[in-house]
């Protein structure tokens, strides 16, 4: 277990590695590989656990009974998942976690979070404080997610996610955590209408993309929704 990793995450900001050691004896944590494409909690069953990613990526996914899939986050290093359900442990999922790729996972009993440390850790406070600070965090993500999806045009989905993800790495070059499938299922959207936007984008000079990669143009062309 690399604790120094830990570290440097929002759920054990403010812990040392060796403190960090203790806390996961606390929550009964535990490592999962996870192979691509492989359901980690699925929808329409509770979660006991929460998840932190140690590496690789998890889609949180929806899909409705015909079989339309949306996609609401992707979830890289250091970030956690299913918190919110593992600490309401009757109720639910309403979305499915799927391994994107190959990944590692830390699981955590967020039950033990909730009730007073046996062992009256000191260092309890700091991960309910932390977690709540991971809560809001969601929270802003998925009101990202309907300010994205609130344009009635599909350039206009594009052109407000895009627009965040370039400020949120400084500039104007940037890479997209999803490929085209997932960002049109994110966008709700359909793919081949989004990939011909993105070819119109390009002929207006709005931008550059090869895959994952986008260069937004702003000096030139008009970003109209």
């Amino acid at each position: 277990m690399d604790y120094n990793f830990l570290a440097d995450t929002v759920l054990f900001h403010g812990a040392s590695p060796e403190e960090i050691k203790s806390m996961l004896g606390c929550l009964g944590a535990v490592e999962k590989t996870a192979a691509k494409g492989e359901v980690l909690f699925r929808a329409g069953s509770p979660a006991k656990y929460m998840a932190m990613v140690l590496s690789g990526s998890v889609q949180i996914e929806n899909d409705d009974v015909w079989g339309n899939k949306s996609v609401l986050d992707s979830i890289g290093p250091g970030e956690v998942f299913a918190e919110t359900y593992a600490c309401v442990p009757d109720e639910p999922l309403q979305v499915s976690a799927v391994a994107v790729e190959k990944s590692a996972l830390l699981l955590m009993d967020a039950a033990r979070l909730l009730r007073t440390c046996p062992q009256a850790c000191a260092h309890h406070v700091t991960l309910i404080r932390n977690l709540l600070v991971v809560s809001a965090q969601k929270n802003l993500s998925l009101s990202r997610r309907i300010f994205h999806t609130s344009a009635k045009t599909i350039r206009g989905r594009l052109l407000s996610y895009l627009s965040y993800q370039a400020v949120r790495s400084g500039g104007n070059y940037f890479d997209i955590p999803f490929n085209r499938q997932q960002l049109a299922d994110y966008l709700s959207v359909d793919r081949s209408a989004m990939s011909a936007e993105l070819s119109k984008m390009r002929k207006d000079g709005l931008l550059e993309c090869s895959r994952s990669r986008f260069h937004l143009n702003t000096g030139s062309g008009e970003l109209g929704y």
